[in-house]
């Protein structure tokens, strides 16, 4: 966390270390901070834990097994359209703004199209419903359980990013958080008005 808030910090890099030095050690620790979020939520799913069981009607149908894993097709079920839709939104907004942004975060203007109308941080959203999802395909109870917490340590990695964005962009950028939800997308579309 302490690297991923560094590497959002480019106006405080860049005076400590001069321009480009400031950018490219925000760029490093953007890249380590990024990767190291999802081993951790990786670390998370596949540890040894618990195991929990979705049962419906006693109906427990076990349809494929691989290292220490097994899979109910139960979960199976339940839990496809969290990864699918969660994949859609991360996959969606790090099209919207580019791949090199996403991993440096380290953007040169405010996206407000597509799916940045409905919601200003589609990547982490998808996250949490993709994390959600794999707890369940996996049954994982300790990484469910802690759920709660990766959805606040996204929130506060989302303040972060939305202070340091209001440093850059100012104005620009609070009008926009005016108009767009931060984590839970707008379903219905809403043009922006003024």
């Amino acid at each position: 966390m302490p690297l991923y808030f560094l590497s959002l910090e480019h106006i405080k890099l860049q005076s400590i270390f001069g321009k480009e030095k400031g950018i490219k050690i925000a760029q490093i620790f953007g890249l380590i901070s990024g990767w190291g979020f999802f081993l951790f939520l990786f670390g998370i799913w596949i540890s040894p834990q618990p195991k929990f069981n979705i049962s419906i009607l006693n109906y427990n149908m076990i349809i494929l097994t691989f290292f220490h894993y097994s899979l109910n097709i139960i979960h199976l079920i339940v839990s496809i359209p969290f990864i699918l839709i969660g994949a859609w939104f991360g996959i969606t907004g790090v099209k919207e703004i580019t791949l090199k942004v996403a991993e440096t975060h380290r953007p040169e203007k405010i996206i407000t199209t597509n799916i940045y109308t409905r919601i200003r941080h589609p990547q982490y959203f998808g996250a949490i419903l993709s994390h959600l999802g794999i707890s369940i395909l996996l049954s994982s109870l300790f990484s469910l359980i802690l759920t709660p917490i990766i959805i606040l340590l996204i929130y506060l990695m989302s303040w972060k990013e939305e202070k340091e964005l209001l440093k850059e962009f100012g104005i620009e950028y609070k009008d926009y958080k005016k108009k767009v939800p931060m984590l839970i997308p707008r379903l219905r579309r809403k043009i922006f008005e003024k």
